[in-house]
């Protein structure tokens, strides 16, 4: 997690001075609203990520030196074939066509958006399908 907090901390500063240059150059004020909330985007997941880097053992890819016998351990746990991340597909776009055919298809998609969040997460929890 280390290299990850490394990265987003990293766009973070990188836009945060962008920020302050742009700022002082221009003197707009709407735009480094804008360009405020990126940095948010870098740092809070950099944040988060640098708080857990802290609190748990290292990954085989956040040691320094790794011997191939020390990795021979499950290395993660990956979700099985699901048709959730479809349906959240197709209720993002029927959220979408509201905006041409009314607010009965944002009701629609609105209700595959949660069932699909719903369902994959308790799917993903069991490690299977339901």
């Amino acid at each position: 997690m280390k290299t990850e907090f490394r990265v987003y901390t990293g766009i973070g500063i990188f836009i945060l001075v962008m920020l302050l240059v742009y700022f002082f150059w221009s003197g707009d004020g709407g735009n480094s609203i804008l360009l405020f909330a990126t940095v948010g985007l870098g740092l809070l997941p950099g944040a988060y990520l640098g708080w857990w880097s802290r609190r748990m053992e290292p990954r085989p890819e956040d040691r320094e030196v790794v011997e191939p016998g020390g990795v021979a351990d499950q290395l993660g746990a990956f979700p099985t074939h699901s048709i959730w991340p479809f349906v959240l597909g197709v209720g993002v776009f029927l959220t979408a066509l509201a905006f041409v055919f009314g607010i009965w298809t944002a009701v629609v998609g609105l209700s595959f958006c949660f069932s699909a969040a719903l369902w994959g997460t308790l799917s993903s929890r069991r490690g299977g399908l339901i």
